[in-house]
């Protein structure tokens, strides 16, 4: 059998989402679950796409958002309402529907000169996202003023060290977060009523308090999710889970916020863990924050919020209410502030020196929103919108007693990083418990460098990761000339990540590889390895000397190109939007064919090419003679997770959700392809006609599967011949590949890892785990009850396989992750080419065509 991923015909998998969704994966092993806690986006695959939807084309125009420096407080935004919907989620237990939050909003800016209110952007499903600003009223001038100190803090913190006046001059500005994920409601609710306390209240410590703070409330993060009555939002993302990927709008409109209000102090309310679970986190603890400060104000605070919610006086005996809890103190491992993905893990990267998951306590989301009296349901939520509400009241009045102090702090952690200060270690007992096991550490380089030219991967990627750290606030700069370092010559036009600048946390957390921490920690609540450098297809490398002239950037140059010679034009497809730009193609019926320089786009279709050169930056050489085999789009019968379908559909592929039940009701195959599977779809559990019409389908369709429902499904069919082998289900990663072909990356992500074992003569390895290692970063150890499963076991064995099965069918079998929740951009061409090869082959010889 001829090689899939010989030169013609290399398999460099690539992949988009959308939303929509098939039922959870009935195979997959169950999440650790500490109130509702990591999961993979599984459970939105069984929604209904767009269920719930609003008609954004209907609503009135969103007011621009902009913390201007030319107004004051109030600024008196007359929010759009949106229609009344009585099946929102939130009516059953007696909390503020979506559609009652605007006008309400609305009341307290008529009756009340301390709140202002903007519409920061918009949800998957196009409702507005209200951001409030409670604080005693400010001149232009004054608003001015406090821009100019929020800007010296961050861009010139050794002279706000300093300024021994600044603090006094200065609102500390708080930031509550409510309701990021949609069934965890009573954070929104608690923020109202505290909005509308501080709007109203006459106490003198009221207007104090407004006189030397800005709070800012999210009131609802996920209104998508709080209508629906879901984790995920329209799309299907947990939101909390996207910070440093950013894939939905609802993500960037928080990052944006904290970006611009650059808090001091965050609480992101939560549901629902009994007694109410307050952070600081256990270890292991993320290694790129100024993690003396944070500690010291985040534990804190805590220790205020739980004096708080146990002075409310619930007690288990007569409410259901346990004691609170604080993981630091309290747990050994597995509750971690590791990952920068969540609303609190993120913002200290931004100065946030006290921020804090709160878990209210008492369960209103399924199964007890379908099985309990609605009278319970609404007892809990009073209860729970008491404990939120009072978090927050801590909250404050913690900044409002340690006002200089935090805004210093938030200065020193700016500053830390514009020197160039070694990473600091915390000194064991700066708080009570505080021991060598929490302690971590990072090296910080002096730069990172991202080569232009012939060093680059793929200048496409290498514009896309430049682009997302400028999204973050990190500094980015362009050489103006050639320069040397660690021994090597970088062109003119590299790109330079100087680590000697404010947010140097959040670069690094970016572009180092990460650590394997599987020997320090044995429990961890999410995912434990990332790395943008290795992971989004751009060549990133760290280097410790840096002599270069450099000017700011505020955008990466432009990539697209189309060559001046006249002829067929190439296309490699090594990149996801070079996907894109080939999917938008063939959508505008450009007869392209599939040859060994990879896409061959016909010299008549020269104006097309250079529309998406431009509009996806990607670059174009001249092709040789236009051999190949021809090209359609790739139709998608999906039984998916919901990143997956949004990843797929964001890379321009037709994708029509399917289901174990969709089979079964009678499913039209003439559309499709190539069948995806990853959840949702039992082969087992299909009806004698789905089977028979699925075997119909496999005479001329591919098929790609990825993790364990993919491989059990691959058996079942009897497609090929391979036996699957599971890794411990807790391993999580970024792990060292190998493969015959160049175009295909040398790294990969892992979750819940698989490999493949007693490959039959039609089997081609496509991609091997590493012979060390393999995992670069992240948590992967074997499973505790001696039967194996770690990253050992993985070692050389094959990840990625491929094969035609007797049928003729092209079939493809991931045991890595290439989508997994929209993060790793530069594994999202593998499933493309998988799902290109799959379709185009059928028939056909495998190999060069």
């Amino acid at each position: 059998m001829r090689r899939l991923l010989a030169a013609a015909l290399a398999v460099a998998f690539l992949a988009v989402p959308s939303p929509a969704s098939a039922a959870p994966d009935p195979t997959a092993p169950p999440a650790r679950d500490f109130g509702n806690g990591p999961e993979r986006n599984d459970a939105a695959a069984g929604v209904p796409e767009q269920a719930g939807a609003l008609d954004a084309a209907a609503l009135p125009e969103a007011q621009p958002y902009g913390h201007s420096h030319d107004r004051g407080y109030p600024r008196r935004t007359r929010l759009p309402l949106p229609p009344e919907n009585p099946a929102d989620s939130s009516i059953k237990l007696g909390l503020v529907p979506y559609h009652g939050i605007a006008p309400r909003l609305n009341e307290l800016q008529r009756r009340s000169d301390r709140v202002s209110v903007e519409i920061i952007g918009r949800s998957y499903q196009g409702r507005d996202l209200y951001l409030v600003t409670v604080t005693e009223p400010e001149s232009a001038a004054r608003a001015r003023e406090q821009a100019r100190i929020r800007e010296r803090i961050e861009n010139d913190p050794a002279a706000a060290a300093r300024d021994r006046g600044l603090a006094a001059r200065y609102k500390a500005p708080i930031f509550v977060n409510a309701n990021i994920h949609g069934n965890e409601w009573e954070g929104t609710d608690a923020s109202l009523r505290t909005i509308e306390q501080l709007a109203t209240s006459t106490d003198p410590a009221v207007t104090a308090l407004l006189a030397r703070t800005r709070l800012y409330f999210n009131v609802t993060a996920n209104p998508d999710g709080r209508v629906n009555g879901v984790r995920q939002n329209g799309a299907g993302f947990d939101l909390n889970r996207d910070f440093v990927t950013a894939s939905q709008p609802e993500a960037r409109a928080m990052r944006q916020a904290i970006m611009d209000t650059q808090p001091v102090a965050l609480l992101d309310l939560h549901g629902y863990v009994n007694g109410t679970l307050i952070e600081p986190t256990t270890p292991p603890h993320g290694a790129n924050y100024e993690y003396d400060l944070f500690i010291t104000n985040t534990y804190a605070n805590g220790l205020g919020m739980e004096a708080a919610v146990n002075a409310l006086g619930y007690t288990p005996e007569r409410d259901g209410v346990e004691p609170v809890q604080i993981p630091f103190r309290d747990s050994t491992d597995g509750w971690d502030d590791w990952p920068p993905i969540f609303t609190p893990q993120y913002a200290p990267f931004h100065g946030t020196v006290a921020a804090h998951t709160v878990e209210i306590p008492l369960d209103v989301n399924e199964p007890a929103y379908s099985t309990e009296p609605v009278e319970e349901l609404r007892r809990r939520s009073a209860i729970n919108t008491d404990v939120a509400a009072a978090a927050v009241r801590a909250t404050y009045g913690f900044v409002r007693a340690r006002h200089d102090r935090l805004i210093a702090d938030q200065i020193e952690v700016f500053r830390r990083g514009a020197a160039g200060e070694p990473s600091k270690a915390v000194p064991l007992g700066i708080v009570p418990g505080f021991g060598p096991e929490d302690v971590y550490t990072t090296t910080f380089p002096r730069a990172y460098v991202i080569p232009s030219g012939a060093g680059q991967r793929s200048a496409t990627a290498a514009a896309r990761l430049v682009d997302h750290l400028i999204a973050n606030d990190v500094r980015v700069e362009r050489a103006e000339a050639a320069f040397r370092s660690g021994g090597r010559t970088y062109p003119a036009g590299s790109y330079v990540v100087d680590m000697r600048q404010p947010k140097r946390g959040l670069a690094n957390v970016m572009l180092e590889p990460g650590a394997d921490i599987s020997p320090r920690v044995g429990a961890m609540y999410d995912i434990s390895g990332w790395s943008h450098a290795l992971l989004w297809g751009a060549t990133v490398e760290p280097v410790e000397s840096l002599r270069a002239r450099t000017e700011p950037v505020k955008a990466a140059a432009p990539t697209g190109s189309v060559p001046r010679t006249p002829g067929p034009l190439a296309l490699r497809v090594n990149d996801a939007k070079e996907v894109r730009a080939l999917n938008d193609l063939l959508a505008q019926g450009v007869a392209v064919t599939w040859g060994s320089a990879g896409a061959i786009v016909p010299a008549s279709a020269r104006q097309a090419a250079r529309a998406v050169a431009d509009r996806y930056g990607v670059a174009f050489t001249a092709a040789g003679p236009a051999a190949g085999v021809p090209l359609a789009p790739v139709r998608v019968a999906a039984a998916a997770s919901a990143d997956e379908l949004f990843t797929l559909r964001e890379l321009g592929f037709a994708v029509t959700p399917v289901s174990t039940a969709v089979l079964n009701a009678g499913f039209d195959w003439s559309g499709t392809d190539v069948l995806y599977v990853s959840s949702g779809l039992s082969h087992a559990a299909l009806n004698p006609a789905a089977r028979t019409a699925l075997d119909a389908f496999l005479v001329t369709g591919g098929v790609i599967t990825r993790g364990r429902t993919g491989a059990a499904f691959n058996a079942a069919a009897g497609l090929l011949t391979a036996t699957t082998v599971a890794g411990n289900s807790d391993g999580n990663g970024v792990v060292r590949t190998v493969s015959p072909n160049a175009d295909l990356p040398g790294y990969s992500f892992v979750y819940s890892p698989l490999w493949f074992t007693g490959l039959g003569p039609e089997v081609t390895v496509e991609q091997s785990y590493a012979a060390e290692g393999p995992l670069i970063a992240g948590h992967w150890r074997p499973r505790d009850d001696g039967s194996g499963g770690g990253q050992k076991d993985a070692r050389g064995q094959a990840a990625v396989v491929s094969g035609r099965d007797e049928r003729g069918a092209a079939v493809v079998l991931f045991g890595t992750e290439p989508m997994f929740r929209n993060h790793p951009k530069g594994l999202f061409a593998q499933v493309a080419r998988a799902l290109y090869w799959s379709s185009s082959v059928t028939g056909a010889a495998v190999g060069t065509p």
